[in-house]
């Protein structure tokens, strides 16, 4: 062997963090913007913390009452934390923390505001070059992603969201505007942000609204969906690669590693196949194809997913350079999981693990799992990995000193990076490692602000109210250094 020990974070390891346009921007109907499905998202203020699916769900009367509506009071995620008008000011402090790269994501809806116009709105256009202006100004390198959690309102009224073929050429389109528009300003792109949470939310992450379809048509439809997002991801890229051909572009997975609750072959099985299906979804954009075992899940199942001709072609030729994903918990499965205790607040539920402790909105804090996921995916792809979403959100309290303390939070992420560095001494490449996320913002599945994950907090509570003024928290330093040292000082 010739290879020397690694004995830490590369050089040139792209520190920083990542947010969401639907999550922070705001300005909803500024610009020439259009309605999107996160404009429908309200906080469901009588649900509790941990019921995670019922967040998700939308039905007819609410989105016909969303579009009508022009009060942003009732649609966290129509106000953000006003990134739209406040990015400059939110740069100066990611840099301050020493940021490598941040990771955002371009509302399809700024560009094309209905997804079917002919030409782009060249205001959305500019706002994003604008950012990216920015973020080069101050040394941080864009990550972007072309989708997380949005899309036009009106390709799910009228095509039926990702169910239809249609919404992949006009998906199409819009990648390659945005290919072309920002070549010389954005080296690294994602296509979808966790493909694999269509088959969880179907409205958020596919524009399907369940109630539309016949129940025993529901779950072909939402894999049909997906099998568009696998081509559409495909010819994004192709396009990246024509356009840009020194540019990066990954897929992004929620790791959802799965342990059996004991060593009974059962359950290891059980647990197994769970791991397997969540590899499913980077398997065919890593591979190229669809695993074999996904031909019996279908056929047991009852599953109907229609491939045109020249789409293995395409999954098979336009293959991503790297793999992203999210990691937050672990999960536990069992034959027997119906007698057991559950976890309320796990992306996936599960039976609860004893082991480990859980966060205010219940979910499993697992940073060995990190080392582990790292080192099982790499065995797998042996492709460059990235952890673009990694956190936990939390209840912070201002101390009377206007100070917020936020030490639950320095060792969330403390034992996570100590996780991830003796997965990359393990020999794992890895290209960085972006925190969900920096600042305070609209919870994904909760619609709420009170759900912490930033390292700097923003005055605003669930209904909106407050200065919006921005302010560091105590884990701000700890990362700054934490950056600062290249991850040598955890």
């Amino acid at each position: 062997m010739t290879d020397s020990v690694i004995k830490g974070f590369p050089k040139g390891f792209l520190w920083g963090g990542a947010v969401a346009a639907n999550q922070v921007e705001g300005g909803w109907n500024v610009g020439g913007k259009g309605l999107s499905t996160a404009d429908m998202a309200i906080h469901k203020k009588d649900l509790k913390r941990e019921e995670y699916e019922k967040h998700y769900k939308i039905t007819n009367q609410q989105i016909e009452e969303a579009i009508v509506t022009q009060d942003a009071s009732q649609y966290p995620k129509r106000r953000g934390i006003d990134f739209y008008h406040r990015f400059k000011q939110d740069m100066a402090l990611f840099a301050e923390m020493n940021f490598k790269v941040l990771r955002v994501s371009i509302a399809w809806t700024r560009i094309y505001p209905n997804g079917i116009e002919e030409q782009p709105n060249e205001a959305g256009l500019r706002f994003y070059d604008e950012l990216f202006d920015e973020m080069h100004k101050n040394g941080i390198e864009p990550l972007v992603t072309l989708s997380h959690y949005e899309m036009p309102i009106y390709l799910v009224n009228n095509y039926g969201g990702w169910s239809n073929r249609k919404t992949v050429d006009l998906f199409e389109k819009f990648a390659i505007t945005v290919f072309e528009r920002y070549q010389e300003k954005v080296k690294y792109w994602l296509t979808f942000n966790e493909i694999d949470s269509l088959i969880r939310h179907p409205f958020t992450s596919g524009g399907i609204v369940t109630e539309r379809f016949p129940v025993d048509e529901v779950e072909s439809v939402i894999y049909q969906a997906l099998h568009h997002q696998f081509i559409a991801s495909a010819l994004a890229v192709k396009h990246c690669k024509r356009i840009s051909p020194d540019a990066k572009i990954g897929c992004m997975l929620t790791r959802l590693l799965t342990y059996p609750e004991s060593c009974a072959p059962e359950d290891v099985l059980l647990a197994h196949q769970e791991n397997q299906l969540n590899y499913f979804f980077s398997d065919v954009q890593i591979r190229g194809r669809y695993p074999r075992h996904m031909t019996r899940r279908f056929a047991e199942k009852g599953i109907k997913v229609v491939m045109q001709p020249g789409d293995e072609e395409i999954l098979q030729q336009h293959t991503v350079d790297f793999l992203s994903f999210s990691y937050y918990m672990s999960l536990v499965t069992s034959v027997n999981a119906d007698k057991m205790d559950k976890v309320g607040g796990n992306i996936a539920g599960g039976v609860k693990n004893p082991h480990l402790k859980t966060t205010d909105w219940d979910w499993q804090i697992d940073p060995v799992g990190l080392r582990i996921a790292l080192n099982d995916m790499y065995d797998r792809y042996h492709i460059p990995l990235f952890v673009v979403e990694n956190g936990m959100g939390a209840v912070d309290h201002i101390d009377d000193d206007g100070q917020i303390n936020d030490d639950y939070r320095i060792e969330f992420f403390r034992s996570h990076l100590k996780e991830m560095k003796e997965a990359v001494k393990d020999g794992v490449e890895l290209m960085g490692y972006t925190s969900w996320a920096p600042i305070d913002l609209i919870s994904a599945s909760t619609s709420e602000m009170n759900k912490r994950y930033g390292f700097i907090y923003v005055d605003q509570d669930n209904d909106g109210k407050g200065t919006l003024e921005r302010s560091r928290k105590k884990s701000f330093y700890w990362y700054q250094n934490v950056i600062e040292t290249n991850g040598e000082n955890l």
